[in-house]
């Protein structure tokens, strides 16, 4: 989960919410800029599956909810068991799901050495998605980048990142390799140079607020979740 302190407590959504914000942003992308759109789409919009916010001990040693960025666990099952799960939907959204993983994961391999054979096992399943697609690496690569660029941004937007001040903020510069920036002013956002379809539109998410800041197990933690959190929309309006 995405956990962000604000004046009043905590506010976390949920990485599955964050994933459905991804796909949000996406589907403003001209569609004939994005080959096999939808089940591009589906794949961004499931690529966080793996992430079971109910599940597990997601508090930090001081009681507080532990945002994603402090979890270091790694189930090599889980990753199967993910991209097996989006082999159900199809070979495109498998292979970006499997590209999706293999990017998270190879900087891990020197503190979980035995990443290195599930690796190696994704790049040969890679390899022969592309081959019954008739895709060359390089298209697969530039579907793979236009996912990441909306799951850049999906988490820039959840974590509040956007500076303050009309300062813009880089997404990614994967997309043929151009810069894209985020920037806010009066209260709207943009991106630079402007990508998307429409010249406004509205991007929203749904976030849980608690006041209390301390949980003496996670099962409190997630009672309150589900009892006491006021959960509100959180919108963003992008303007060109």
């Amino acid at each position: 989960m995405i956990v962000n302190m604000n004046e009043a407590g905590w506010e976390i959504i949920y990485h599955r919410a964050h994933a459905l914000l991804a796909a949000q942003i996406a589907g403003q992308w001209p569609k004939d800029k994005t080959p096999r759109v939808y089940e591009t789409i589906a794949a961004i919009s499931q690529h966080d599956d793996l992430e079971r916010e109910w599940q597990g001990h997601h508090l930090t040693e001081a009681g507080a909810p532990k945002d994603f960025q402090l979890e270091t666990d790694v189930s090599i099952d889980e990753l199967t068991q993910l991209v097996e799960d989006a082999r159900y939907r199809s070979r495109w959204v498998a292979m970006l799901t499997s590209m999706h993983v293999c990017f998270l994961n190879e900087g891990r391999v020197a503190d979980y050495p035995e990443l290195e054979g599930f690796l190696e096992k994704q790049r040969q399943l890679q390899q022969g998605w592309r081959e019954t697609l008739d895709i060359s690496q390089e298209e697969a690569n530039q579907s793979y980048e236009f996912m990441r660029w909306c799951d850049r941004l999906s988490l820039i937007l959840a974590q509040r990142q956007v500076p303050i001040g009309g300062r813009g903020l880089e997404i990614t510069s994967g997309i043929e390799q151009q810069r894209y920036d985020i920037k806010q002013n009066n209260g709207t956002l943009t991106v630079t140079p402007w990508p998307f379809e429409r010249d406004r539109f509205d991007l929203t998410v749904e976030a849980q607020y608690l006041s209390t800041l301390q949980y003496d197990s996670y099962d409190d933690l997630q009672r309150a979740l589900r009892e006491d959190a006021k959960v509100k929309d959180v919108t963003w309006t992008f303007v060109k």
